[in-house]
C-alpha cells in the first residue's frame, strides 16, 4: 500500500460524565494499530482531550492533533476488535507520538442547512448538526522508532452533536474523498429500514462548497457476510444541477462492533478507499459504513 492513514474520534456524553476516544492507524506494511480509552469526565472544555488523544483548536481557526501513548498492533486490521478475546492476535505494542497541524482550505460546511425536512427527520439518530472542514495536514507520526513525516497531506475534520444511535439507525455510508486542493467530495447517506434515504454532504470545487442535492445508491458490493464492503457507486446531483458518478474500491478494514442492551448489533466499518469522480481518477479518502447485523433465524 505504501501510505499511512489515520482516524481519530473524541466524544462526550452530556447525559453522563463520560469521554471516549479511539485512534486507528493504517500502516504502510498493511498492518494496523489501535487505541481506545473511556474516561470519567465531569465536564469538558478545550482542548478536547481523552486519554492520550487531544484535539486542540487554535485562536486563528487552525487545529492541532496530538497523541502520546501505547498502541496495540495487529498484522491484519480486521483482527483489531478481536484482541481482547484472542490476545494471540496482538503482533506487538508500540509507543506512538503524533503531532499534526490542521490548516483549513475551505469554509466550514454544515450539513443540516442544506438538507430537506425529510432527510433531517430520518437522519436524527445520526446527529442533528454536522460540520465539516478540509485542510492541509503537516507534522509527524512516530510509531516506535519509525518516523513518518506528513507534508501538505489532505485531511478533514467533522464535528457532530445530537443522538448517535449505533444500533437503531438502520445503515449508513459516509465518504470523505480528496483529489487535490481544488476538488474534494463528502457524501453521506442514512438508509432507513423501509429503504428511504436521508442524504447530505457537499462537493468542494475551485474554492467553493457546493451542497449535494440528491444522492442515489447505484451499487454496493459486500462480502458474503453483507457487512464488509468491497466497492460502491453513487449518483450525485449537486446544487448547480450537475450530475456526478462516484466510484469507490475499499482497501483495508477495521470493524468496530456495537451492541445495545436489547442485544441488537451493528458494525461500523472504518476504512480507506480509492475513488473515481466522473473522469477524475486517483481520489483517496476514508470510507465508512454502518451495517446492522441481522439475527439468524
Amino acid at each position: 500500500m505504501g501510505e499511512i492513514g489515520g482516524m481519530s474520534r473524541i466524544g462526550f456524553k452530556p447525559n453522563k460524565p463520560e469521554g471516549m476516544t479511539f485512534l486507528f492507524l493504517f500502516l504502510p506494511d498493511g498492518s494496523a494499530a489501535g487505541y481506545h480509552q473511556i474516561e470519567s469526565i465531569k465536564e469538558y472544555s478545550t482542548p478536547f482531550k481523552v486519554g492520550g488523544m487531544a484535539h486542540i483548536c487554535q485562536p486563528d481557526g487552525k487545529w492541532k492533533y496530538e497523541f502520546n501513548g501505547n498502541m496495540i498492533m495487529v498484522k491484519n486490521p480486521e483482527d483489531l476488535p478481536k484482541v481482547r478475546e484472542q490476545p494471540k492476535l496482538i503482533a506487538g505494542a508500540h509507543k506512538v507520538k503524533i503531532n499534526l497541524n490542521f490548516d483549513p482550505i475551505n469554509d466550514i460546511y454544515e450539513y443540516s442547512e442544506n438538507m430537506t425536512p425529510e432527510s433531517l427527520e430520518l437522519g436524527k439518530k445520526a446527529g442533528d448538526k454536522h460540520w465539516e472542514q478540509i485542510a492541509k495536514i503537516s507534522g509527524e507520526i512516530q510509531v516506535g522508532e519509525k518516523k513518518y513525516p506528513i507534508r501538505n497531506t489532505l485531511g478533514q475534520r467533522d464535528h457532530t452533536y445530537g443522538i448517535r444511535d449505533w444500533t437503531g439507525i438502520g445503515n449508513w455510508l459516509y465518504y470523505v474523498v480528496w483529489f487535490n486542493e481544488n476538488l474534494a467530495i463528502n457524501p453521506a447517506v442514512v438508509i432507513a429500514d423501509d429503504g428511504r434515504l436521508s442524504t447530505g454532504g457537499f462537493l468542494f470545487k475551485d474554492g467553493q462548497n457546493i451542497p449535494l442535492k440528491t444522492i442515489r445508491i447505484l451499487d454496493q458490493q459486500f462480502r458474503e457476510d453483507n457487512i464488509f464492503p468491497i466497492s460502491s457507486e453513487l449518483e450525485l446531483i449537486d446544487a448547480l444541477d450537475d450530475k456526478h458518478i462516484l466510484k469507490a474500491r475499499v482497501r483495508s478494514i477495521i470493524p468496530v462492533p456495537f451492541q445495545d442492551n436489547k442485544g441488537n448489533k451493528s458494525i461500523l466499518i472504518q476504512s480507506f478507499a480509492d475513488y473515481q469522480l466522473d473522469d477524475n481518477e486517483n481520489g483517496y479518502g476514508s470510507f465508512e459504513t454502518l451495517r446492522k447485523v441481522k439475527n439468524k433465524e
